[in-house]
């Protein structure tokens, strides 16, 4: 499978996949300090982590100097902003686990194609472009919640999350592979995640999970 060249992926469009990313999941993070009843500086150390964590994950591993947040020290304070924002208003949210879960479902969905966009940039094959578009879409959440001692979502029982994020990445090597432009394939990419983590949210849908069975005599 041929990948996008650099100058047929729209940076463009990459970029504000990866601010909307940062916004987002740091409204998760925030919202998730403010069940747990954190300060100040705990809702921005929280909301931050979340917003660049599956980034930095991502350009670590890709070798990407500097790492995006470093680059563009506005991420953060994209981050740290939203954690203010959130900790004078979660209190008007009826629910904010249900606020929490439909945020990260569109955290998820730009996160995963802004991860797959800035892998495919760099020229690297296929199998990589899917880890790294899971890896970016997922592991600031995770993060989050292994901090704040919560049940990660993407861990969730038969839950559609990495799934999720593994379809719409996948979604978008289809495209590609069927003559699509790099930004078409990142619209698929977003489509994807957000329709099968919302059906999973909204309709139940679920993977089968492992039931064990007594041993046999």
């Amino acid at each position: 499978m041929t990948l996008p060249d650099l100058h047929l992926v729209d940076l463009t469009l990459v970029a504000w996949l990866e601010y909307a990313s940062v916004l987002v999941f740091a409204l998760t993070g925030a919202l998730v300090a403010s069940r747990q009843q954190l300060d100040l500086v705990g809702f921005v150390f929280i909301a931050a982590l979340t917003a660049v964590g599956g980034g930095t994950l991502r350009d670590l591993l890709l070798g990407r100097d500097p790492v995006f947040w470093v680059a563009r020290p506005e991420f953060v304070a994209i981050a740290s902003a939203a954690a203010l924002v959130v900790f004078f208003t979660a209190h008007l949210l009826e629910s904010r686990y249900r606020a929490l879960l439909w945020l990260d479902a569109c955290a998820l969905a730009v996160a995963v194609p802004a991860g797959v966009g800035v892998t495919m940039a760099l020229g690297h094959g296929p199998i990589v472009v899917l880890i790294m578009g899971v890896a970016t879409g997922s592991f600031g959440g995770l993060m989050r919640d292994v901090v704040c001692n919560e049940v990660p979502l993407l861990l969730k029982q038969g839950e559609l999350y990495l799934t999720a994020a593994f379809c719409g990445a996948g979604a978008s090597l289809i495209a590609v592979a069927l003559g699509w432009p790099g930004t078409p394939a990142l619209l698929a990419c977003a489509a994807v995640t957000f329709c099968l983590r919302a059906g999973s949210l909204a309709f139940g849908w679920k993977l089968p999970v492992y039931k064990s069975r007594p041993p046999r005599v």
